[in-house]
């Protein structure tokens, strides 16, 4: 938790916590909180403000800068293969081989550029969610009431608060009546917490700081008076602000790919200086041999990875905006593919954020309004004078732009829905003004009105049931009012709260002609006498369609934990219902603080709910699940989340209700706020590392089979089998279409059915890298053969390329078809990807107008071929065709036995 210097003479507080004395401002006296803030209740003159606003600043918080674009663009050169390319580069034109440096030039520009455009474009996307905006707040200045922009506030002034207010700053209350306050926002809470003047317990955490309300929280119900106490990045938000800033990690495909790219590199340097130097020895000529190795590098290096790896996870960004996921950064659509924990938040990801009156209990019965189709289905007598008589005594208002939903308190407006859609009441007997009202109040429990039914005046009442069974005398049952049965109220009230439902009570009682009504500001007096009517239980219910994502999830092999910062037993309530492990004890931020990391790591693994959790710690879960090797993806929407969706390995957060310090924070952003999503975003993640693997799989076996015919080339003192433009040609034209098409590759069907891969396995695991060696031996081995015997038959130096380039490029056609399937044969589906089918005939077609454009052959160094030769050619490539399905085959076989 952060501390500040607080107030001394003449200097001010700088956050909302301790001051100079040591003591939170929370658990200070309004007398004391004044003397230390130099102020009191009328607030600071303009110049005293004047002076404080220079010294602390405005009050707001810095968005996060926007990366700048030349930073973004000299990150596209930031690779072990990209360096490779630009040595390769100076070489060819030190050599004055400008044919060739052009073409490596422009292989290095559009790579950066398609990384470039995509980076930029994602981050324009997010900037334009992020719609930040300068409230205003009531101030005292000068004894009088102004309305000032929110971010001139300063430490020590006075704010007014009332409902459907956001509190500007941090603030001490020294005057409040009826304040509720929602902070789920900052703390996790879903119900909005009562506050009040008195001071609590040094020690209490944010959630129950009554006597405080907080920069970004929303007043519910209610007016207050308060001192600003913290302004800017001081504040409580500030502060969880402050702990996203910085660089984010890189994510595991980053990690993966960054290293087969260290490893592609010392190979292809190793083997160059090697060739380097024996080709010294051997007599040839040094500038002979730098463009050899530079031939040697070009033909090796997989050019287009970086940018079939842009154009995959492009793909992957595309398929996920359809289905309401924004990417922020381009590994992020792969990061929940390897996901091994899912750390979700509650309030507004797995629930609605909403109170939802869910169930209502009557001598007459329980009824679960869940089940119920209204307005069609007929509510008992008894239930409907329970849900009326909760509407009858309320303050929550209809908004004017959508008439379905209500402002005002939580509970009043869960309990105006759901009277109006069961039709227990009218829309004009809601909206009719009461003949009077006492809003709710702490110190009773409970709120009353009094409204004129069929020409009698009668009084309503809800609240706490405890409140309300003291003050009844009745209970209403199916035959009317009985005076008895009260005792089965209070069994009912536990058995419901033991649900995690939260729950309140009505009651009713007609006026006698005589009794006066309050006037004024006259209170009311006590209610006695009632009639109880019932109990309405309300709860934030689970969004639609979490239950069955979080089952996909466990499918997958993906553990889901929902850490929140509510309390434990709504927690344990909501993940009942949502199918996640809720035997053990949950484990709380309580606990978490007396934990070192490997026994909060054992914990972590036998419980399913984290509860009144602080964002520090659930940073530390974060932190601790990945210390462990585990791929962490955290969602949800509230400033309390920030700093784990940063520290995770991909942050999610909600788009429509998340706050702009999270949505910083995150990765990803989910426009449509559904956890349902994230199970999308989980297919299309392992969808696009599949389509990454095939294609890297294509590339670095093309790149071994190269390394080997240019290495034979020149041990046995041939001439140089490729060109390196005419690698590039190869590597980037021909190949480079078809293994951008692999990108395309649809899934396959079972990708949640899989386990997530280990955290040990690169892009290629075992199998594939057994594969990729067969193939590029046999592609590497075949070429020398062609090239070889096209020499010996006295053909040119011209023709032997030609003819072997000609069969390299065939057995890519073929290679890339059956490159396809890990396990599958390409003939169980071999027309599902048509893109790949045309760019694999258009890499022949455009290789046959290379060799037969004179401009081209003539800056390629090719020369044209019959017909028979080119069939020769297919026939002799479709060997790697049956060779690495055969490969499949016999890896089936044993499998089987």
């Amino acid at each position: 938790m952060h501390r500040e210097r607080g107030m001394r003479s003449g200097d001010g507080p700088t956050s909302s916590t301790d001051t100079a004395a040591g003591e939170p401002w929370h658990s200070l006296s309004t007398a004391e909180t004044f003397k230390l803030l130099e102020t009191d209740a009328e607030g600071l003159d303009a110049a005293a403000a004047g002076q404080r606003l220079e010294r602390y600043g405005p009050n707001r918080i810095e968005a996060a800068k926007a990366e700048s674009w030349v930073i973004t663009l000299l990150c596209q050169f930031v690779s072990p293969m990209i360096g490779i390319l630009l040595v390769a580069f100076v070489i060819t034109l030190l050599l004055q081989e400008y044919a060739d440096a052009g073409a490596i030039a422009l292989i290095l520009i559009l790579n950066a550029s398609l990384g470039f455009w995509q980076e930029r474009k994602a981050a324009r996307d997010v900037q334009a969610l992020a719609q930040l905006s300068a409230p205003s707040s009531t101030v005292i200045r000068d004894g009088k009431s102004i309305t000032l922009p929110a971010e001139d506030l300063v430490p020590g002034d006075t704010v007014l608060l009332e409902s459907g207010n956001k509190v500007p700053a941090d603030v001490r209350l020294f005057s409040a009546t009826h304040l509720q306050v929602d902070e789920s926002m900052l703390t996790g809470e879903s119900d909005a917490v009562t506050k009040d003047t008195a001071a609590v317990d040094a020690a209490a955490p944010i959630a129950d700081r009554t006597s405080m309300a907080f920069s970004g929280t929303l007043v519910r119900s209610g007016r207050a008076r308060a001192m600003v106490v913290a302004t800017g990045t001081d504040t409580e938000l500030g502060a969880i602000s402050e702990m996203v800033k910085g660089p984010t990690g890189k994510t595991p495909l980053q990690e993966l790919t960054n290293d087969l790219e260290k490893k592609i590199g010392i190979i292809i340097v190793a083997v160059s200086a090697v060739l380097f130097v024996s080709g010294i020895l051997l007599g040839n000529e040094l500038g002979e041999m730098f463009l050899t190795v530079v031939a040697l590098a070009v033909a090796s290096l997989p050019e287009s990875l970086p940018i079939v790896l842009t154009v995959a996870m492009s793909v992957g960004v595309s398929r996920m905006a359809k289905r309401n996921a924004l990417v922020r950064h381009l590994p992020a659509v792969e990061t929940l593919g390897s996901t091994t924990m899912i750390g979700s938040d509650k309030t507004g990801t797995l629930t609605m954020n909403e109170l939802t009156v869910q169930q209502v209990r009557t001598p007459a019965g329980t009824t679960d309004l869940n089940t119920l189709n209204a307005p069609g289905q007929q509510l008992d007598p008894n239930t409907r004078l329970v849900l009326r008589a909760g509407a009858l005594t309320n303050e929550a208002r209809p908004l004017a732009d959508d008439p379905e939903n209500f402002s005002g308190d939580a509970v009043d407006a869960a309990m105006a829905k759901a009277a109006l859609r069961w039709e227990a009441v009218t829309r004009d007997e809601f909206l009719a003004p009461p003949l009077a009202h006492a809003p709710y109040e702490p110190e009773l429990g409970l709120s009353q009105t009094v409204r004129k039914v069929d020409g009698r005046r009668v009084l309503f009442v809800k609240g706490a049931p405890d409140a309300l069974i003291a003050a009844s005398t009745h209970l209403e049952t199916v035959n009317g009012p009985e005076p008895s049965g009260l005792d089965q109220v209070r069994a009912a009230n536990e058995t419901m709260a033991a649900e995690g439902l939260r729950v309140l009570a009505t009651a009713y009682r007609y006026l006698h002609q005589a009794e006066q009504l309050p006037g004024g500001t006259e209170a009311f007096p006590a209610p006695s006498g009632l009639t109880f009517l019932g109990l309405q239980g309300m709860a934030d219910p689970p969004r639609p369609g979490v239950l069955e994502a979080i089952t996909q999830c466990h499918d997958a092999g993906i553990r889901v934990l929902m850490i929140t910062g509510d309390q434990p037993a709504t927690a344990i309530s909501v993940a009942e219902q949502l199918g996640l492990p809720a035997g053990a004890e949950p484990l709380t931020g309580t606990e978490i603080q007396t934990l070192n990391d490997d026994d909060l790591y054992q914990r972590l693994t036998t419980v399913g709910v984290a509860a009144r959790v602080t964002p520090a710690d659930k940073r530390r879960i974060v932190e601790v699940l990945q210390a462990q090797d585990h791929v962490v993806a955290v969602t949800g929407d509230g400033v309390n989340d920030a700093p784990a969706l940063k520290a995770a390995a991909l942050g999610v957060a909600m788009g429509a209700s998340g706050t702009d310090v999270a949505r910083e924070a995150a990765d990803m952003v989910l426009t449509d706020d559904n956890f349902v999503t994230v199970v999308d975003a989980v297919e299309q993640g392992r969808v696009t590392f599949n389509a990454i693997r095939k294609a890297t799989h294509f590339l670095v076996a093309n790149g071994a089979a190269s390394l080997i015919a240019v290495s034979i080339s020149v041990y046995a003192d041939m001439p140089l089998i490729f060109l390196p433009i005419q690698m590039l040609f190869v590597n980037v034209v021909t190949n480079g279409v078809q293994d951008i098409a692999l990108a395309f590759e649809p899934a396959e069907g079972d990708e949640l059915k899989r386990k997530p891969r280990s955290a040990a396995e690169g892009v290629l695991d075992q199998k594939m890298w057994i594969r990729t060696g067969l193939a590029g031996a046999w592609m590497g081995l075949a070429a020398i053969l062609m090239f070889t015997w096209a020499l010996d038959s006295g053909r040119t130096d011209e023709y032997a390329r030609t003819l072997t380039l000609t069969l390299f490029i065939m057995m890519n056609f073929f290679f890339v078809q059956t490159s396809r399937f890990e396990n599958k044969s390409v003939f169980s589906s071999p027309f599902s990807n048509p893109l790949l089918l045309f760019t694999a005939v258009g890499a022949l077609g455009l290789h046959w107008l290379a060799m037969n454009w004179s401009v081209s052959a003539a800056l390629m160094g090719f020369v044209s071929l019959s017909a028979a030769e080119w069939a020769i050619c297919a026939a002799l490539g479709i060997s790697i065709l049956v060779i690495v399905e055969l490969e499949k085959l016999i890896r089936y076989l044993l499998a089987k036995r």
